[in-house]
């Protein structure tokens, strides 16, 4: 920075960043350092973060112990990037991997490393299941969020997003969503049309889901449904992609979005808190027999991001060796839903939606959800909306906020509320 700038002149994000920047529209304060569940500004000010770089900073910002592991490995002069080379920071991220996650839930798939986004591992996912089955269609559902590079934009419901393709996604056949239309079982629906020679779909190489829609408004899928998709896929010879990038990772109070649903996917995408410091990674877990392609048939140059193997190890050890943290989690997922039913209940029609830590409150407008978040924040909330109207205020803290900081959270999103429908109300009048 030249010396006589004394702060960040924010007209550089205007006159040189590209107009698809989006988060910093609303949430538009010049941020310079974080720790744990704070954010501050070049000011000084501190911002409580409901937001955690989109379920990327589970475990808060600048955890000390993955922070200090990736000191002493970068001042050992530790490889930095390694492709896809044997090093001693992977090898020690899989081990913890295997003996903490893996075994304890008696699951034998290996690890694929991609390009460092949750896209490149959806990508990764889609090629894989249509190369193992020698199929093409894949099945997604309605309101799903993938990614935007356009094999997982085909399986992204957004429209919005999809139109920035320029071009027709193709691949992918959309089926309704638990829940989506009143008195319809998707899963259910789907079998019969996979199993009428007249049904319209293609046999379909995968069938992918999320069993919380993060960016589709916190719609959860029930153990049932998800059940039933397994079943389904079983039956027609398709793989079960279960995209835990923004569920997983302790998000809804297990390690895996879908622990004790019963079913064991094929093909698990994890991506943003993977790396446990906010810093790219993304992988898929595959079962061995669909292990499919051969040497670098699918890569990408930064699948060997040596630093996050560093601190993701270090968040495998510290948070998942025993059942602690997951006690714990279970705790605040109570506080969370006690507080946003406060919120819920101040606003005609409202409900609750997600699960565990990955809660929030449809509003019914996006309009009025906006206005709540951007109250929220003139008031040191870091806070955004979900849904296809982004009528959803969503909270996605880091997993390790304390309990205070999570109680000022909402007392500034109950405080922003009221003083938004107190104002709506005079307005109305």
């Amino acid at each position: 920075m030249p010396k006589d700038m004394t702060h960040t002149a924010t007209d550089i994000f205007e006159r040189r960043e590209s107009a698809a920047r989006s988060y910093c529209r609303g949430i538009p304060a010049v941020f310079a350092s974080a720790s744990g569940s704070i954010l501050k500004d070049e000011s000084g000010r501190e911002f409580i973060d409901f937001l955690a770089g989109c379920s990327s900073l589970n475990y808060g910002h600048n955890d000390a112990d993955m922070k200090a592991a990736l000191i002493d490995h970068i001042t050992a002069d530790g490889l930095a990037h390694g492709l896809d080379l044997h090093t001693d920071t992977k090898a020690g991220f899989l081990d913890a991997f295997e003996r903490h996650i893996l075994q304890p839930r008696g699951m034998d798939h290996r690890v694929m490393f991609m390009g460092p986004t949750g896209a490149n591992a959806v990508e990764a996912a889609m090629k894989i299941a249509r190369k193992s089955t020698g199929r093409t269609n894949i099945i997604a559902f309605t309101n799903g969020f993938h990614g935007v590079t356009m094999g997982a934009l085909a399986a992204t419901g957004n429209g919005y997003h999809r139109g920035g393709a320029g071009m027709d996604t193709q691949g992918v056949t959309r089926m309704p969503y638990d829940g989506f239309a009143k008195g319809v079982d998707g899963a259910a629906l789907l079998d019969q049309m996979l199993s009428d020679a007249s049904g319209g779909i293609d046999a379909p190489a995968a069938i992918m889901l999320e069993t919380v829609q993060g960016e589709g408004g916190l719609n959860a899928a029930s153990p049932e449904f998800v059940q039933k998709v397994a079943k389904v896929a079983k039956k027609h010879g398709a793989l079960l992609i279960l995209d835990d990038i923004q569920a997983g990772c302790g998000r809804t109070g297990k390690f895996f979005s879908f622990e004790d649903m019963g079913v064991v996917p094929d093909l698990v995408p994890m991506a943003k808190s993977i790396s446990g410091f906010g810093l790219p990674l993304a992988m898929v877990l595959v079962r061995p027999e669909h292990d499919v392609f051969g040497p670098a048939e699918h890569n990408g140059t930064f699948r060997g991001n040596t630093h996050a193997f560093v601190t993701a190890r270090v968040a495998i050890e510290k948070f998942w060796a025993d059942d602690a943290f997951e006690n714990e989690l279970a705790q605040k997922a109570a506080l969370i839903e006690r507080r946003l039913t406060e919120l819920a209940d101040m606003v005609p029609g409202a409900f609750l939606k997600g699960r565990g830590l990955m809660r929030g409150v449809d509003v019914g407008s996006g309009e009025l959800a906006e206005k709540i978040c951007g109250r929220a924040y003139d008031k040191g909330l870091v806070i955004e909306t979900s849904g296809s109207e982004d009528q959803v205020v969503k909270v996605l803290a880091p997993l390790t906020t304390p309990v205070d900081t999570f109680n000022k959270g909402f007392d500034i999103v109950i405080e922003a509320a009221r003083e938004v429908l107190e104002t709506t109300k005079i307005a109305a009048e």
